[in-house]
């Protein structure tokens, strides 16, 4: 399937760039996701969450509050999008602290032009996947495959908690669940961008889903939506 729906993207690019956004809460499995579907059509891929959490990170690294909107702004401003490394930026207090940034107006209004610039212009030319939590409804609308990924709120915790147990002794799951429904009320109730499913994005539940499952789950997605 995949080799023949590279061929159908190929034939849609001609017209411009092919766009696939993904939303969804933490540890829905949406980056994951996206990350193997951009490497399996060879399209680009960008994680918008990687933005915020570099600038939670950055606050974080000069002692400040990642909710003072003028030290989230400047960390925003300058930061680096080339020099982005995900696997240093997965901690959960980053990933607080993201979450924090993120509800900032001003901090949105400074990553917004480099994620609809990549949108429109991917570096590869052909097209990108690109996740987060309002890729559907700001970032690239048009986009014409939209994916909203999303899970059970323990099973997201429990999958978090695996990956962070070996390097937080003393985590319970409990806690975790407690984290990602603070987020979850904090990204849907900001009055900027809330993450919501857009109107026509597709449905992706991954709650009773490998990764494999899952991915392949979204490849006949945008398979569908090319019919």
């Amino acid at each position: 399937m995949t080799a023949a729906l590279r061929a159908r993207i190929d034939r849609r690019c001609a017209a411009g760039p092919f766009v696939i956004a993904i939303d969804g809460p933490a540890a829905s499995g949406k980056g994951t996701i996206a990350r193997r579907i951009a490497a399996a059509l060879n399209l680009d891929h960008l994680d918008t969450g990687a933005l915020y959490r570099a600038v939670g990170a950055a606050v974080l690294e000069a002692g400040g509050d990642p909710a003072d909107e003028e030290t989230a702004v400047a960390a925003a401003r300058a930061i680096d999008a080339a020099r982005l490394d995900p696997a240093t930026l997965r901690t959960d207090a980053i990933g607080e602290a993201a979450s924090k940034v993120a509800a900032i107006p001003a901090v949105r209004a400074a990553l917004l032009a480099y994620q609809k610039s990549f949108a429109a212009a991917p570096p590869g030319g052909r097209g990108a996947v690109i996740d987060g939590r309002d890729i559907a409804t700001v970032i690239a609308p048009e986009a014409p495959v939209k994916i909203f990924v999303t899970a059970d709120p323990a099973i997201r915790a429990h999958r978090r908690y695996l990956e962070l147990k070996d390097s937080r002794l003393g985590l319970t799951e409990a806690a975790v669940l407690a984290d990602l429904e603070a987020r979850d009320r904090r990204d849907s109730g900001r009055s900027v961008a809330p993450l919501r499913q857009a109107a026509d994005a597709r449905l992706l539940d991954t709650s009773r889903l490998d990764i494999d499952a899952a991915v392949a789950a979204a490849l006949a997605i945008v398979e569908a939506v090319l019919d």
